[in-house]
């Protein structure tokens, strides 16, 4: 069955969406696109797409069963509820609101008219992602307590709309809110602790670097961290389990897991001090070789295209939502908390 779609917003992701649907998603048909800006509209009909003039002409195409809205945070919401009002079904992109009261009201009208309402979280597709939730998952090293994921660039400020606090620009609504969603999809625990330092170096009036410590039900500590001015950059993941450690050191996926060696004998204390370049020591002494075991990265499934058919799975009554609003709405609580705190001293008790 083919599904006819509208794309609100043409620019950068408007466009990546289009592109990426044509190629890989043959269970949708792309029919047109509405821009507010008009210098967009060559850049449409390049792509043979039909011009839509106003929003109204979406809403009242009979043919459109499903809209992507890839616009500035501000206008989500508000596109989101004329579309469901509309009888149409609803991909947009992240971050879904600018708060969670937000994504509450879009919510309630998903659920009165009975459309499809999910978010655009396209990173829990991410290999790297993958490969740490498929060692956690399959308990390759133990029991996690303290995970450390970064995403860190060198360019400064951050770009167009997304340096603007009036369109929802800043760093932990741009990318903290996918490394939030990951983290969240990844424990089962709540979050009931918040530790949050928001610096705002080069872009006026948004945050573009970050630190968040996140405390876990179960004891699980998390710490995240997303800069523009960052020129040597930590591992994208660094992972602390009971029996081992995983590093996944970029998006190429290099890295590797070190665990205990099997049937390794138990270390001991010897009365001798290590001597190293630091001086003496016991306790930082490195662990004998024979006593660990280097492995590589897990091979895993990351198949972005997997987010759309999911959707057309759910739209035909096949599949279950994978990136279901109520999730979306959690990592939007932690993401109010994560201002709250930053305004409040820099921490904050919750339970999310």
């Amino acid at each position: 069955m083919q599904h006819n779609m509208a794309i609100i917003g043409f620019g950068g992701m408007g466009g990546w969406h289009f592109n990426k649907i044509k190629e890989l998603i043959p269970g949708l048909n792309v029919k047109g696109a509405y821009d507010i800006r008009p210098e967009i509209e060559e850049k449409i009909k390049s792509n043979g797409l039909h011009v839509y003039q106003n929003l109204e002409e979406i809403l009242t195409d009979e043919e459109i069963d499903l809209v992507t809205i890839a616009v500035p945070n501000n206008f989500h919401k508000d596109y989101s509820i004329a579309c469901l009002r509309a009888g149409k079904n609803v991909v947009c992109e992240k971050p879904v609101t600018m708060n969670a009261a937000e994504l509450e009201e879009i919510i309630a009208v998903s659920k009165e008219t009975g459309k499809l309402f999910t978010v655009h979280q396209n990173r829990r597709w991410d290999r790297d992602y993958r490969i740490v939730k498929n060692i956690l998952d399959n308990g390759t090293i133990g029991a996690p307590y303290f995970i450390e994921t970064r995403v860190q660039g060198s360019r400064g400020a951050m770009h167009g709309w997304r340096g603007y606090k009036e369109n929802g620009g800043g760093m932990l609504l741009d990318w903290g809110v996918h490394l939030l969603d990951q983290l969240l999809d990844m424990l089962p625990g709540k979050v009931t602790g918040v530790c949050a330092h928001l610096k705002t170096v080069f872009s006026g009036e948004v945050d573009d670097s970050v630190k968040v410590c996140l405390q876990f039900e179960g004891d699980v500590s998390a710490l995240l961290e997303f800069s523009t001015n960052c020129f040597i950059n930590h591992p994208r993941w660094h992972v602390s389990c009971t029996e081992g450690t995983v590093v996944v050191e970029n998006w190429e996926c290099d890295g590797q897991i070190v665990k205990l060696a099997e049937n390794a004998d138990e270390m001991a204390w010897a009365d001798d001090i290590v001597y190293t370049a630091a001086g003496p020591t016991r306790t930082m002494a490195p662990r004998p070789a024979h006593t660990k075991q280097v492995m590589p990265l897990p091979a895993v499934n990351a198949d972005w295209s997997e987010y759309y058919k999911n959707v057309i799975g759910v739209l035909e009554g096949t599949e279950e939502l994978i990136v279901k609003p109520e999730q979306c709405l959690r990592v939007m609580r932690l993401i109010d908390t994560i201002f709250e705190a930053c305004e409040n001293g820099g921490a904050a008790v919750c339970n999310i």
